[in-house]
């Protein structure tokens, strides 16, 4: 089984920097592309960010320029450095990965999601 659990959400000034940091564990052999959502109260959940297997990298026109998604793949890790945040980055940030478990059963996983509020 594998799971997938973020950290490093909180609370930030607007213009204050955070890093989340989502790490895929259990019984994972592989982790492909890995990505950020985010869900504000009331809204649907939209794509931030995300990054291949081969560290190709794709972001929101909302977030370019101010976020940077990362990996490290010896521990299947996506790292999301955010800057410059604005009170409309507060949402609840989920992390996403397309994963390859020991029975080589490949699916997409979510996590449990962290709280990002931008205080103005």
């Amino acid at each position: 089984q594998v799971q997938v659990v973020e950290s490093g959400g909180g609370l930030v000034h607007v213009g204050g920097s955070l890093r989340l940091s989502c790490a895929a564990s259990g019984s994972i052999l592989r982790a492909y592309t890995m990505a950020w959502y985010r869900q504000a109260p009331g809204l649907q959940r939209d794509f931030v960010a995300s990054i291949s297997i081969g560290s190709g990298t794709n972001y929101a026109d909302s977030v370019k320029g101010r976020f940077t998604i990362s990996r490290d793949n010896a521990k299947n890790t996506v790292y999301l450095q955010m800057s410059s945040l604005k009170p409309e980055d507060t949402a609840v940030y989920y992390c996403y990965a397309d994963a390859e478990d020991s029975r080589w059963q490949r699916r997409a996983y979510w996590g449990q999601g962290t709280q990002v509020t931008v205080s103005s």
